[in-house]
C-alpha cells in the first residue's frame, strides 16, 4: 500500500472540482465531547485517535468503492474543529500533524455557542454533491444526528454513507439500515488501548459509574440563551 501522505488528498473549497472521491469529514468537536463522556474526561495519548490508521481505512474504503464502479476513486478527508480563544499554541501541534498525516484541517474560532462547523460541514458535503464527484461519503461524529438528513437523501440518490462514532451514542444510525454505522474503536488501530466502555446490557457484578455527556453547568448557559 502507497504511503498515507502521498495518497489521501484533500481540496479546499477555493479550488477547482477534484476527481470522483469518497470524502471522509471528521466532526472534532462532537468526537472529542463523545470520547471524553466515554473516558470520564480529557483522553491521554493511549485514548486519543491515530489519524494514520483513519487514513489507511478510508484508502482502503476508497478502493473497494473504485472496484465497485470500476474507475479510479479518490479519498478526500477533512478535520472540521473550532479553535478557541487563545487556544491555538495548544492546537497547532496536533492540527500540523494532521496535515503531515495527510487530512486537511478547517479551522473555525470558537466565538459563540452558535460558532460550531456542523454548518460548515454539510457546505463542504453538498458542494462536492453539486460537483458531481462525490462517490460516497463518510461522516466522523459521536452520534451524528446533525448530518441525519443530508445522508438520507444521498442514501436515495444512490450515493453510500456512512457514520463513524461511538454506538452508545449513534442508536438512529446503529438501527437504520440504510446507512453504514462503523463504532471508532473498530477500525484496526486506532486506539492504542481498548476504551474502558461500559455497556448497561454487560454490567460488572459490582456496579459500574456512568459519567455524564455533558456538566450541570450547560444547564445556566442554555437557559440563558432562551431568555435572550
Amino acid at each position: 500500500m502507497n504511503d498515507v501522505h502521498d495518497t489521501v488528498h484533500s481540496y479546499a473549497p477555493s479550488d477547482q472540482s477534484g476527481p470522483e472521491n469518497l470524502l471522509l469529514v471528521w466532526d472534532a468537536p462532537n468526537l472529542d465531547m463523545g470520547l471524553g463522556a466515554i473516558l470520564g474526561g480529557r483522553p491521554t495519548a493511549a485514548y486519543r485517535p491515530r489519524f494514520d490508521a483513519i487514513g489507511r481505512w478510508l484508502l482502503a474504503r476508497a478502493g473497494k468503492r473504485a472496484h465497485e464502479l470500476g474507475r479510479r476513486i479518490e479519498p478526500e478527508a477533512t478535520v472540521f474543529t473550532n479553535i478557541a480563544p487563545g487556544g491555538a499554541d495548544v492546537v497547532r501541534p496536533w492540527v500540523e500533524a494532521l496535515r503531515n498525516v495527510g487530512f486537511a484541517v478547517f479551522a473555525k474560532p470558537k466565538l459563540s455557542e452558535d460558532s460550531d462547523v456542523d454548518s460548515d460541514m454539510i457546505d463542504h458535503i453538498r458542494r462536492r454533491h453539486a460537483e458531481g464527484i462525490l462517490r460516497g461519503v463518510v461522516v466522523a461524529s459521536a452520534d451524528g444526528q446533525n448530518f441525519r438528513e443530508i445522508l438520507e437523501e444521498l442514501v436515495a440518490e444512490g450515493i453510500p454513507a456512512t457514520v463513524i462514532g461511538f454506538h452508545e451514542h449513534a442508536s438512529w444510525a446503529v438501527a437504520n439500515p440504510d446507512i453504514e454505522f462503523v463504532d471508532l474503536e473498530e477500525i484496526p488501530g486506532v486506539f492504542r488501548e481498548p476504551l474502558p466502555r461500559v455497556s448497561l446490557d454487560h454490567l460488572p457484578d459490582d456496579g459500574a459509574w456512568l459519567q455524564p455527556f455533558r456538566p450541570l453547568s450547560a444547564l445556566l448557559s442554555n437557559r440563558t440563551q432562551s431568555q435572550e
